[in-house]
Order: C-alpha cells, then sequence, then structure tokens
C-alpha cells in the first residue's frame, strides 16, 4: 500500500503541472486563473490591458505559491512525518520551506512594486510606455488605443489561451501566462523562419503544418517575439497583417489541407519498395501535368496469404508523378473526414483498378 505522503506527493506534482500548463480538460472544469478570479479581474472584452495587468500579476502570486502550497498539504496529508514542526524537521526540509516562503515574500514585493503609480512599473504598462508617440501622450492613452481595437469584431484572433495571438487595426499581440508582447503595425516586419509538420492534430485528427514567425520592430526599445501559427490560418493572417511578412528560403507554407496531406503522402509512399523499371522501357512524361516525367507505379502489396481486400492488380504503366498522383488520391476522399485519407483505396485514374498507398511504388 503506497504510503500517504508518496500519493500526495504525487497527485499535487500532477495538479500544479496541470494549473500551471493548463490542459484543456482543466480548462473546461474552470480550473483556471481567469475563471476562478473572474469577478476580480473583470471583463477582458471591456479593458483588455487592464485584464492582463491583474491576471499575469495573480499568476505570479498564485504559481510562487505553489512550493508552499505543497509543504503545507504535506502536513495535513502525512502528519506522522512531523514537518510542521520547524525545529525538528531535517536540513532539506527546512530549506525547502524557507526557499518557498522566500519566493512567496519576494513574489508579493514584485507585484505591490508593480503596483505603485497605478501599475506603471508593470512589465506591460512598460512596454506600452515605449510606444508613447503622437497622439499618445502617455501609456494610459496607449493602453486606450489597444482596448478600443481589442473590442473590434473583425479582429484576428487565435491560439491557446497561454500563448495566444492576437492582430488588430494597429497592433500585432502575444498574450502568454506572464505578459503581453506587443508591437505596432507600422513599426514592425514579420518573418517565417520555421514550420514543423505534425501528423495528427488533437483538435482536427488531421496533419498540422506549425509555423514560427518573429516580429521585429524598428522601436529599439522593444524585443523582437516569436508567435506560432496554424498553416490553415495564414492565408486570414496576412489578411488582417498589414506589416510586411518575409518568409525564409528553407520553410514552404502549406496553406490547405491537400497540400498537408500531400506532404504526408510523399513520406509515406517513400518508405514503399521501389519498383524497378525493366531495360529498355524508358519513362514518359506525366500525363497529369506534363511537366515532369512519370515516377510511380502500381503494384498490389498490401494483400497477404490467405486474405481478401478490396486493393486490385493495376497493369498500366508508369504514367504519374507523385504530385499528380496524390492530388488525384486526395481529391477522391471524403473532405469532412481528413483523418481516413491515408487508410482509404481510390482507383487507378487510369484503368480504375482501386488501390491503397501501400501500393504505390517510386520508379528507380
Amino acid at each position: 500500500m503506497e504510503s500517504p505522503d508518496l500519493s500526495f506527493t504525487f497527485a499535487y506534482f500532477v495538479f500544479s503541472l496541470c494549473f500551471v500548463f493548463t490542459p484543456n480538460e482543466f480548462r473546461s472544469a474552470g480550473l483556471t486563473v481567469q475563471n476562478l478570479f473572474s469577478s476580480w479581474l473583470g471583463s477582458e472584452d471591456v479593458g483588455f490591458i487592464q485584464y492582463h495587468v491583474r491576471r499575469t500579476s495573480l499568476t505570479v502570486l498564485l504559481h510562487s505559491a505553489l512550493p508552499l502550497g505543497y509543504y503545507m498539504g504535506r502536513c495535513i496529508a502525512a502528519p506522522e512525518t512531523h514537518i510542521g514542526y520547524i525545529y525538528q524537521v531535517t536540513d532539506g526540509w527546512r530549506a525547502f520551506f524557507i526557499f518557498s516562503l522566500c519566493l512567496q515574500l519576494v513574489s508579493w514585493a514584485l507585484v505591490i512594486y508593480w503596483s505603485r503609480c497605478h501599475w506603471s512599473n508593470h512589465p506591460i504598462s512598460r512596454t506600452l510606455q515605449a510606444h508613447i508617440q503622437p497622439p499618445h501622450s502617455n501609456w494610459g492613452s496607449v493602453a486606450a488605443s489597444v482596448n478600443d481595437e481589442f473590442r473590434r469584431i473583425d479582429k484576428f484572433a487565435t491560439g491557446a489561451p497561454g500563448a495566444r495571438l492576437i492582430v488588430t487595426d494597429s497592433w500585432v499581440l502575444k498574450v502568454t501566462t506572464y505578459h503581453v508582447y506587443m508591437a505596432l503595425q507600422s513599426d514592425c516586419h514579420v518573418t517565417v523562419t520555421e514550420s514543423r509538420q505534425h501528423q495528427l492534430s488533437p483538435d482536427t485528427a488531421s496533419p498540422t503544418q506549425i509555423l514560427t514567425l518573429r516580429v521585429h520592430s524598428i522601436n529599439p526599445a522593444i524585443r523582437p517575439f516569436d508567435i506560432w501559427l496554424n498553416s490553415m490560418e495564414y492565408a486570414e493572417l496576412r489578411e488582417k497583417l498589414h506589416a510586411p511578412i518575409r518568409t525564409s528560403a528553407n520553410v514552404v507554407i502549406h496553406q490547405t489541407l491537400s497540400d498537408l496531406f500531400l506532404e504526408t503522402f510523399r513520406a509515406q509512399v517513400e518508405l514503399n519498395p521501389p519498383y524497378t523499371l525493366p531495360s529498355g522501357q524508358e519513362l514518359e512524361p506525366c500525363i497529369g501535368c506534363m511537366q515532369v516525367p512519370a515516377s510511380t507505379k502500381l503494384i498490389r502489396l498490401c494483400h497477404t496469404e490467405g486474405a481478401d481486400t478490396e486493393c486490385q492488380q493495376c497493369f498500366c504503366r508508369p504514367m504519374w508523378c507523385l504530385s499528380c498522383l496524390g492530388r488525384w488520391f486526395a481529391s477522391r476522399q471524403d473532405q469532412q473526414r481528413p483523418e481516413t485519407w491515408l487508410s482509404s483505396r481510390v482507383p487507378c485514374p487510369t484503368c480504375r483498378a482501386r488501390f491503397c498507398i501501400l501500393d504505390i511504388c517510386m520508379v528507380h
């Protein structure tokens, strides 16, 4: 039987991890700083800046209280350890208690310092102060401008609560757990620096490409910051973003589901056994695009002995390049169920023999 202190330690560690890096389950249950203290935080739509000044300050206090909360909770959950008597505990537990207490006191001192002079020392307020320029005379006026634009319904907003991207008519905003990064569109340019391919997305159960965009401002007081975006939303971002966007030479952006599927399709076909072209036979141009030589051959490989599958043997010579065959494969799918595309079967575009992705061989 597990000891109470070990069970409490494991449960508290999991709770703390989920409280800091909030999963969808915690968010749905309302176990977030925003939901638990919504009456004090107010409305984000009414005062965006004021809301996040209070939210980030409260988040610092709550997260810094987790170590002290563990110590106090362990005193109750496992009283036989006697760690409630600070003068009788081991040096390790005494050091942990002092560290936890000091962390909480430093956090309170930091938040009190931020709150002086109407929160003018808060990092968000300091960022706003760096953007003071006509017609704005102080950071409060800049904050009012951000609040007004955030209330408009035509803003672009995406991302999880801990890493939200918001683009208004004049501002690029990145909302994180402890800070709100911001840059004026008129002062910045954006560079797509990286793209990452994920085979499965928890939201769509289909391949997803995540782009990393770096926002640079000509204002020397504003540090560059990175934002992350699903490539499917890239076109919508470009419509709202007036700042110039540059793309690194090694980055390919897939803006449609078909583009994402073709990338996965190509990677899967390359894992299949190759097809060796018979001597004397020459490759003809792909009949789909007429731009590149045909590079694929359909050979029934997915069947096993004694098993009956829907796939059929195709006797066509190599006639299609991989890209055109992939587009044909995608066009024959249920567009509402992209998670089934890779496992489905389609007819050969020439002879109509049914095949699956395991039957596609690259011609060597």
